[in-house]
């Protein structure tokens, strides 16, 4: 049995909390649970990370989660998915045996992937392709929601360059998140240059981009930035000298363009806010290269 009925309802609960807090949700959210046929179920088992409901019939898990910082057990990426590991102890306790039925019965499930501290990413519908018991380990993929928007079904994803494709798009995801994640609380949930405060229009700015083989995803590697300010350092239309000095770009200065461009304009000069801890601070020598971009680029 394979609990299509409960696994649509968390589901469906999912999508209405990521409607409303975006891909990341919050733990003080989802330990409310989701309700199936008037009963409150939990999504997740956060101590164990392998969760099979007591209200399923069948014996396959119901949701895996991964913490932000792993203490015991950590993931490994592959082009097919993600090597989840097994709980200790005996092979065949509860929890590994839902982790396997999973992947015998083909069942979907939701993979919670924690983005930063209390918040969680689900990813679903997440499938278990493979089990290899002899390693304590099985893999896991992601499919996609397949159908009309209000009759969606999970779908296993078999053509293996689409899989690939959706592995590495969620891949991504989660990197961008667990970045954001380590970055931005570490200058107060603001952004360093206009100190904005709302924390659902701030993102993680690369120095050195992440596509270079020395961009790692690194505290000292990154910038709290509200996304105006971000989509503008990484245009070069803003650079951070190593000093810390913002400096706007020559072409906006001269250009007059309304209220929004005037207000971008008056940062010019500005000292980025930065976090207290010397070494939660930005590289000086990234800020060095990255502001060389900028002035190459005929910003200074």
């Amino acid at each position: 049995m394979r609990d299509d009925d409960v696994r649509a309802s968390c589901f469906a609960a999912l999508d209405v909390l990521r409607a409303q807090f975006g891909p990341d949700v919050p733990w003080t959210a989802l330990r409310e649970g989701f309700n199936h046929r008037g009963t409150r179920l939990p999504f997740l088992n956060r101590a164990y990370g392998i969760y099979r409901s007591q209200a399923q019939r069948g014996p396959a898990a119901l949701s895996i989660n991964s913490s932000f910082r792993p203490r015991r057990y950590q993931d490994e990426p592959t082009p097919d998915g993600v090597w989840y590991r097994y709980q200790d102890g005996p092979i065949d306790n509860h929890f590994n045996r839902a982790l396997r039925q999973a992947a015998l019965l083909g069942t979907p499930l939701v993979y919670f992937i924690g983005t930063r501290l209390g918040w969680y990413r689900p990813e679903y519908p997440a499938y278990v392709i493979r089990d290899e018991p002899a390693d304590r380990r099985v893999l896991v993929t992601f499919g996609r929601m397949a159908g009309p928007h209000d009759e969606r079904e999970p779908t296993l994803i078999t053509d293996e360059v689409e899989r690939r494709y959706v592995v590495r798009e969620v891949r991504q995801r989660v990197h961008q998140a667990q970045f954001r994640g380590a970055v931005v609380p570490a200058y107060l949930e603001r952004c360093a240059v206009c100190r904005l405060k709302e924390v659902r229009l701030l993102d993680a700015a690369h120095i050195t981009p992440d596509a270079d083989r020395d961009g790692l995803p690194v505290v000292s590697n990154g910038v709290s930035l509200c996304t105006i300010h971000h989509r503008a350092y990484d245009q070069n239309l803003i650079g951070i000298a190593p000093d810390h000095t913002v400096h706007v770009a020559r072409q906006l200065l001269e250009d007059e363009d309304g209220p929004m461009l005037e207000l971008l304009k008056s940062f010019h000069g500005a000292q980025l806010s930065v976090p207290r801890r010397s070494q939660l601070r930005p590289d000086p020598a990234r800020l060095d290269a990255r502001f060389a971009l900028f002035t190459a680029s005929g910003g200074a």
